[in-house]
């Protein structure tokens, strides 16, 4: 402050003028060594940091973490070494450390930054011998991280030429101690995470009874934030441990919360069987190469999931798992343990005589092996010198022009799969499908299914050059078709040729969901040329319309255009309606009998309910509403001859099941408290099949037991959309109810293509859905159940209720549902939903 009054107030006299002035040289000298000194600042800081960055730098070390096994031939596995506080395990540890010490003191690297080791099992090993898993730990600059993995990459290769690592010591009288070997691998950063608060490891010994392990807090809570665990299974030796899956269920994302499964004691990566994350529908049945196997689980601090359950027990080690001479005209083989996950390490062979005068054909029927990769180098089927590998075959048939074949089987000591399932059937050369059609695909078919508009041969082979029946319509690409599939809104003949002029509109006009036609130049100009806005219903940006059958109610009585807008994660009310009450149709935690159908995984479908009277069991199916009510079919409680189901006091729903007879801890038990059926249920006809229940207490709703979404009225489910049905039934036209839950996927079919179906007994408050090649079907049991759709953002949606149908899964037959929308109003008075 008080140089600029000096330099900028020139009213103020100074005492002495001389002592103001300044020589232009002087200046210029000052400038110049202060220029200078800065220079030589900013040089020594410059110099200063580049010191520190390419010297004192090299000097900061990370600690890495190694873990591994290695092997000692000629030592006999005691039943001490399973107890680490045993002196007979701690003897052996240190011997083992020694060892180890001494393997790393022969590489510069190892030897430089190695700090402490540890061994934390030992296990009945390969070759007479045993096996010690270790962790050791180094403390490495961080420029040399690359040399340490190399170190370790050259001891292993090394471990593979034993006579290279001898390690001589004193035991067992100063016998030798020979090193079999070594293997090794960085430890999974994600287990070594600093959020981590809990790590906590289990050793189970297992014996000929089977046993069980769950996550904590399962299935009462979800598991822990931040918590690592480790299960270490050891069977007998010369016995596999095997490890099924019962329930898993965790967050999708495997960078925060994953089930980690080795062929070790310890998390060598090298022997990873699988990673499971999510809600996984592959196989879960693991079994280990040896006596040992590892499972981890590390959860981190967000988004915790119900967790798992799995059994484990001991399969004895047989040398007849796989491979054996083949000699009838027709069998089948498979990997080992199949339909569970091969185990790794295991080597087959196959070899197959057939006679003399005859080829062989093998049929995948089942086939997924490792990863996809050119050379097939890990696992591996091999057939007459060509490998296979993957989940996708060029074919599903191989022909061996030769009366005898050879098929291997390889896998390595990682990442497990299901395996395969191959038929082998011989045939004469000249006719390789006697009295049936060939196909391209050298598949064999009936005669009968040549031209009958189904592709059975799965490349169409069969529906090829064919004259068309009276019955059915030509392609443009000259495949016939059933009439019957014309305009069901599913493209039947691959070139739409069957979805062309469907009592619609000439010149590529736009028919309108009220069956008037428009310019297509007017769908989504912000007007509503169709008058029921179905012209904007698919739009970016809604329209507010006046009301009607097709539009989509606020609760503040606007419409809006766009078609479907409950629940699909967009506010598109301005009053935000049409996502309110959205806690339904899917599974909390979800981050993703039956004709035809297959078994449901448990929790798939938690809104699915089981209806029992009481002394018969399971009767009928219902839905999951909310914590009180049920929504089922009427024919379900009507009264008949000996029965009296229309008294609710006769019924109990079991919610959360999913085999019949064996409930679990999550399976709910309720009375009924009342049964409101539609007043206007026709008995002859099946009309407004429909009925409410409500039960003689709250359930608590969970993972296992979760509402259905409602449509709204106005909601569409065209024709060819997929839905599912699940249930009990039979699976089979007159056969018995099945045990386990079943699932099966078929379409939506065109109302007017219904009726012509089911001979014109279909109303508008009926909803169709088949698959009309047959073999899929809803059937007897399944009544009262769900017909499920997924809208677009994942919720599952009630498109109907199972009715009734004629016999079951029969060819160009559909399933006659209860069409939902048309009973909202209903279900609202009722029970206020």
């Amino acid at each position: 402050m008080d140089n600029y009054w000096e330099q900028n107030s020139p009213c103020l006299d100074s005492s002495n003028n001389k002592q103001l002035e300044k020589t232009p040289g002087r200046t210029r000298k000052v400038l110049l060594s202060l220029g200078l000194l800065g220079a030589a600042a900013v040089l020594a800081l410059v110099t200063g940091l580049l010191v520190w960055h390419f010297h004192l730098r090299r000097d900061v070390r990370v600690n890495r973490v190694y873990v591994g096994s290695i092997g000692f031939r000629g030592v006999s596995f005691k039943p001490e070494y399973e107890d680490p506080s045993s002196s007979e395990f701690q003897k052996m540890a240190n011997l083992a450390v020694k060892e180890l010490k001494l393997l790393y003191s022969r590489d510069s690297v190892l030897n430089q930054y190695f700090r402490t080791s540890r061994i934390h099992a030992f296990s009945d090993g390969d070759n007479d011998g045993i096996e010690a898993y270790y962790h050791s730990e180094f403390e490495v600059p961080v420029f040399q991280q690359t040399s340490l993995d190399e170190a370790f990459r050259i001891l292993e290769s090394r471990g593979e030429k034993t006579e290279e690592l001898k390690g001589r010591m004193g035991f067992h009288n100063s016998n030798s101690l020979s090193v079999s070997n070594v293997q090794s691998g960085a430890l999974d950063p994600r287990m070594s995470r600093t959020s981590v608060s809990e790590k906590t490891t289990t050793r189970i010994r297992i014996t000929r009874d089977k046993g069980r392990i769950q996550s904590p807090g399962f299935p009462h809570t979800s598991y822990p934030s931040n918590f690592s665990h480790q299960w270490r299974l050891q069977a007998d030796p010369q016995h596999r441990v095997k490890l099924d899956f019962h329930t898993l269920s965790l967050e999708d994302n495997c960078q925060h919360d994953f089930l980690k499964i080795y062929d070790s004691l310890v998390p060598i990566e090298r022997r990873a069987l699988t990673e499971q994350c999510g809600y996984p529908q592959d196989s879960l049945s693991f079994l280990s190469s040896g006596s040992v196997m590892l499972l981890t689980m590390v959860t981190n601090q967000e988004k915790n999931f119900p967790g798992f359950r799995a059994f484990y027990s001991q399969v004895p080690v047989d040398g007849r798992e796989c491979g054996e001479p083949l000699s009838g005209e027709t069998g089948s083989f498979s990997s080992p343990f199949f339909p569970s996950n091969y185990p790794p390490k295991v080597s087959c062979q196959w070899d197959i005589q057939v006679s003399k005068e005859k080829f062989i054909k093998l049929e995948f029927q089942k086939f997924a092996v490792g990863n996809q990769n050119e050379n097939c180098f890990h696992d591996y089927l091999e057939v007459e010198d060509e490998r296979f590998c993957g989940r996708k075959l060029k074919s599903e048939f191989i022909i061996i022009k030769s009366n005898k074949a050879t098929v291997t089987f390889h896998s390595d000591s990682s990442n497990v799969d299901q395996g395969f399932l191959i038929r082998y059937e011989a045939f004469y050369p000249s006719d390789p499908c006697p009295k049936q059609f060939r196909c391209s695909s050298n598949l064999c078919i009936n005669t009968t299914l040549q031209c009958d508009g189904w592709n059975d041969c799965g490349d169409n082979s069969d529906e090829v050059s064919c004259t068309c029946r009276t019955s059915h319509m030509k392609c443009r690409n000259g495949l016939c078709k059933p009439q019957l599939w014309k305009c069901d809104g599913y493209n039947d003949c691959g070139d739409g040729t069957d979805e062309e002029n469907c009592d619609g509109c000439k010149d590529d006009g736009f028919l309108c969901r009220t069956g008037r036609c428009i310019s297509q130049t007017l769908k989504c100009n912000g007007q509503d040329d169709c008058g029921d806005g179905s012209d904007e219903s698919q739009c970016k940006r809604s329209l507010v319309l006046g009301c009607s059958e097709f539009t989509f109610r606020c609760a503040d009585n606007t419409c809006i255009s766009k078609i479907n807008p409950e629940c699909d994660d967009e506010n598109d009310c301005e009053d935000g309606s049409d996502e309110a009450d959205c806690s339904c149709g899917r599974r909390p935690f979800y981050s993703s009998r039956v004709v035809g159908g297959q078994v449901a995984r448990e929790g798939e479908w938690p809104w699915q309910v089981s209806l029992h009277v009481k002394g018969e069991g399971h009767v009928c199916g219902a839905s999951v509403l909310n914590n009180r009510w049920l929504l089922t079919a009427a024919h379900c409680v009507q009264d008949g001859q000996f029965n009296r189901y229309s008294q609710a006091h006769l019924w109990e729903a079991l919610l959360g099941l999913h085999s019949q007879g064996q409930t679990q801890e999550w399976t709910v038990r309720r009375g009924v408290r009342r049964i409101i059926p539609h007043k206007d249920f026709s008995s002859t006809t099946y009309d407004n099949d429909i009925a409410l229940m409500e039960l003689d207490a709250d359930v608590t709703l969970n993972q296992y037991i979760w509402p259905i979404c409602l449509p709204s009225p106005a909601h569409d489910f065209p024709a060819g959309q997929e839905a599912w049905i699940t249930g009990w039934g039979a699976t089979h036209d007159g056969g018995s109810r099945t045990t386990f839950l079943q699932k099966a996927a078929v379409r939506i079919v065109n109302a007017t293509v219904c009726s012509s179906l089911m001979e014109d007994v279909v109303t508008d408050r009926m909803l169709c859905a088949g698959v009309l090649k047959g073999g899929v079907d809803a059937c007897q049991g399944d009544s009262g159940g769900p017909l499920t759709v997924k809208g677009s953002s994942g919720r599952a949606f009630l498109a109907g209720v199972v009715s009734w149908g004629e016999g079951c899964a029969q060819k160009n037959k559909a399933g006659i549902y209860t069409r939902v929308t048309k009973f909202r109003s209903w279900i609202k008075q009722n029970c206020g939903l």
